[in-house]
């Protein structure tokens, strides 16, 4: 199996990231309810907590949606996908770190971190828009942490609706490739 093969069987089996960023979307659209409307404690417990489930509820969302391919055992990218699944839960501390220091980064220290943990994404899948994923979020963290006072909720809002935007991207791309190989076209890789 080639790079590019493995690359395309992730991409298409996982549909370019689709369910998974519209799981985390959720997330972080249910922790930016609870900062808002609730406490700053009961959000960040909700999007470290439920942040674990992330992958079984992408699964889910996978079988829900009728989208039952799977990557094969043999796929030699397996082994990052669950390299860059647990940047994120590792990172964890130092994201607890800057909110011991100032409540107002964990949120943007957070995106960071979920910046950083999508750059390996754009191996496993062979997409580019990670990049600008990674890019957007991780900048948006900096600005928040320190140049811009905005209130806790924001970089929640903020990352929820990146988030949403990114999953319907790597949808339409997914749906793209899927159209021209079927037509007899040549998918493209990125």
């Amino acid at each position: 199996m080639t790079v590019e093969q493995a690359q395309r069987e992730m991409r298409l089996s996982l549909l370019g990231g689709f369910m998974g960023q519209l799981v985390s979307a959720l997330l972080w659209l249910a922790s930016a309810v609870l900062a808002t409307w609730w406490t700053q404690r009961s959000a960040i417990m909700l999007l470290i907590g439920a942040g674990f489930f992330i992958f079984p509820l992408t699964k889910l969302g996978l079988r829900l949606i009728g989208h039952r391919e799977k990557v094969s055992t043999d796929n030699p990218l397996n082994a990052l996908g669950m390299q860059a699944a647990f940047v994120l839960p590792l990172s964890l501390l130092l994201v607890g770190a800057a909110a011991l220091y100032r409540i107002e980064w964990f949120y943007p220290a957070f995106m960071i971190v979920l910046g950083a943990h999508y750059l390996p994404f754009v191996t496993l899948y062979g997409m580019r828009m990670f990049y600008a994923l990674a890019a957007i979020l991780v900048a948006a963290g900096v600005v928040l942490a320190l140049y811009i006072q905005m209130p806790f909720n924001t970089g929640a809002w903020f990352t929820a609706a990146v988030l949403a935007v990114f999953a319907a991207m790597g949808r339409v791309q997914v749906s793209r490739e899927l159209s021209k190989s079927s037509s007899g076209g040549l998918p493209s890789a990125s």
